[in-house]
């Protein structure tokens, strides 16, 4: 699997990285993630992504493939309180969910440490920045960043203060393309894109998707009508995909999955390569004429 620098960090990414809040919300057991990790380790993958949120996603991950610590990098978030009687984004709690990730991943540090989707409000107050950075001056982290969108994604770029970005950038998620990434590459950031298939939200066809989370985007691909999506659904996917990969300043992508066999075939569809420029700018050129200004990032 193709592999990017992840901006200034001495990190080589594989550009599918393993998104872990599936494995954490669907109360996958321990042997289905031991298979389903190792089998995205044995396709090349290397990016392992998760958060203190994600139900029981970190002791998963800590419990099966703790054993191949060396084979990947180790990404997780805080900032929501998730069991701690504290606020969220209390500095306290954050450093105390900082040091229970590490318990529960079974690893004496993380390459990665992201602040999980806060308002620009708390960034700008500081406290929440130097948690962090107490952490990597300890050897708990080797970088920290942001996970966001939209204006709060804006600043934390621009403080200058993290090394990496995680922004949901799909098709039916284009704001920040031009917003956000030109000022995450003119700072040598690392780019980590969420939601990278806009949660594959079309393939429920004429109707909603049941779950909400991707209802946002079901009603955004209508309205955008991509003519490639009314193709099958491994074409499609892998367009979708190649398209937020082959946007410039992007490094990596996330994608969850609960089914071990799916490594492989994501792999598949990315052989042919990054999108045509006649093929992005088509994809760019419709999001342009159709999107309307509540289209913001989702978080």
């Amino acid at each position: 699997m193709e592999r990017r620098r992840f901006g200034q960090t001495d990190m080589d990414v594989s550009i599918l990285g393993f998104g872990g809040a599936e494995i954490g919300f669907a109360g996958a057991s321990p042997e289905t993630v031991d298979k389903l990790l190792g089998s995205a380790l044995d396709a090349g993958l290397n990016v392992i992504d998760t958060a203190e949120c994600y139900n029981t996603s970190e002791e998963l991950i800590g419990k099966t493939i703790s054993k191949r610590r060396g084979d990947y990098y180790l990404f997780t978030k805080c900032g929501h309180a998730s069991g701690f009687d504290r606020p969220d984004w209390d500095p306290a709690m954050l450093a105390e969910s900082i040091d229970r990730s590490l318990k529960r991943l079974n690893t004496d540090y993380v390459d990665l440490i992201h602040l999980h989707s806060c308002s620009e409000d708390i960034l700008r107050q500081g406290d929440v920045i130097d948690v962090l950075k107490r952490a990597k001056e300890a050897g708990k982290t080797r970088y920290i960043g942001y996970s966001g969108e939209n204006e709060a994604a804006l600043f934390a770029v621009q403080t200058g203060a993290f090394d990496s970005l995680q922004t949901s950038i799909n098709i039916a998620d284009q704001r920040g393309i031009d917003r956000i990434l030109p000022e995450a590459r003119e700072r040598g950031m690392g780019v980590i894109a969420k939601r990278p298939i806009a949660n594959a939200a079309w393939k429920t066809g004429t109707e909603p998707p049941s779950e909400k989370y991707h209802q946002v985007y079901w009603e955004r691909l209508r309205e955008l009508n991509y003519d490639f999506l009314t193709r099958g659904l491994e074409e499609s996917v892998g367009i979708a995909l190649r398209f937020t990969l082959s946007l410039p300043g992007v490094h990596t992508a996330i994608v969850g999955t609960n089914n071990p066999g799916r490594w492989g075939q994501n792999a598949e569809l990315l052989v042919p390569g990054k999108l045509s420029d006649d093929q992005m700018e088509e994809i760019r050129l419709r999001w342009k004429e159709k999107a309307g200004d509540d289209w913001v990032g989702q978080v």
